[in-house]
């Protein structure tokens, strides 16, 4: 049994508690969070321990592995101490929303051959892995269009959008990490955003609806597509277009009956309302390869590498809206 130790016990940490307490391989030893009050109750639904004190819950010898599910600030300090400490981590994303703090990160740790890995959980996702093992098989021939839509089903508080670090670093990260995923290295970004549903997300200077178009070292264009509202529910598609075919990963519903009526045809229940239904599978099998890695020694993936890289076409994308132009990225 890995014993492993969780910090942060937000929304995304209790994704992350139930994954370790449920899986047969691990055990939540520690629930580490600045409100204590928190920590405690999350903690002794698993018993676990709980503190404030990270220092304490990385002196335990015992504990092999941790979580950052904590927010994004304070990703950095929390992995760069858990690596120090002789703990291997996997860290949600993004690493930071400063790509300068997150290479003065892997300065400080890289030395040191550190378990790292980046929570991009829909790598996970049993449809999408699919797509990419069957385009790697070569099955629709070469990949040359790729087409991702990523669409929330209602916008985010006020107060986060404010401390997001805007579409592109806090929602997009996760396309352009599976745009990685299935299409290889992408060395040129274009982006286009607009402010169409909300007006407390154009006065954080962010924008709530874009399309962002990318190019692949190979040549292969994608297509990303998000909204911060999707009134029928959380829109999840990937379409990979090929020489000799094509595959695509549509959106999930709860059952698959379908009403059909002099009305209507086709009808059917709306798709799973938000990431916490639709990607539960994909964490729990995130974290399994976490453990594996962790068990085996070998090196996990995503990796910090590609958390980073992922950032980098964040970066850039946001670089493109302001400039209205493509930005090439550095190799």
């Amino acid at each position: 049994m890995l014993r492993v130790a969780l910090f942060g016990c937000g929304r995304i940490g209790r994704v992350h508690a139930a994954a370790v307490a449920a899986h047969p391989r691990a055990e939540l030893a520690w629930v580490c969070d600045p409100m204590e009050a928190a920590a405690k109750e999350l903690a002794g639904q698993y018993e676990a321990e709980a503190s404030s004190d990270v220092a304490a819950v990385l002196a335990d010898e015992s504990v092999g592995a941790v979580i950052v599910a904590s927010p994004t600030p304070t990703h950095v300090d929390l992995l760069t101490a858990a690596v120090k400490a002789g703990k291997a981590v996997m860290c949600e994303k993004p690493i930071d929303l400063d790509l300068a703090r997150v290479d003065a990160c892997w300065a400080e740790i890289g030395a040191l051959s550190p378990t790292v890995m980046v929570g991009f959980n829909r790598r996970f996702d049993p449809s999408f892995r699919e797509i990419r093992d069957r385009v790697a098989a070569g099955e629709i021939g070469r990949l040359e269009q790729l087409v991702i839509t990523s669409r929330d089903p209602a916008p985010a508080p006020k107060a986060y959008i404010e401390t997001s670090g805007g579409l592109f670093r806090d929602m997009t990260i996760h396309d352009f990490d599976m745009a990685r995923f299935l299409l290889g290295e992408v060395v040129e970004v274009q982006a286009m955003g607009a402010n169409l549903i909300e007006p407390y997300i154009a006065e954080a200077g962010d924008i709530d609806s874009a399309v962002v178009v990318l190019r692949s070292a190979d040549g292969a264009l994608a297509q990303i597509t998000n909204s911060r509202r999707c009134v029928f529910g959380y829109d999840q598609r990937v379409e990979a277009f090929g020489a000799t075919g094509m595959l695509t990963a549509q959106n999930q519903l709860p059952t698959s009956v379908r009403y059909a009526g002099p009305d209507r045809s086709e009808a059917a229940a709306p798709y799973q309302n938000f990431f916490l239904e639709r990607y539960s599978a994909a964490y729990a099998l995130e974290l399994d390869h976490f453990l594996t890695a962790v068990e085996s020694g070998t090196a996990p993936s995503p990796s910090f590498a590609d958390g980073r890289a992922a950032l980098v076409l964040a970066d850039a994308a946001a670089e493109s809206l302001r400039t209205g132009t493509a930005v090439r990225i550095a190799g």
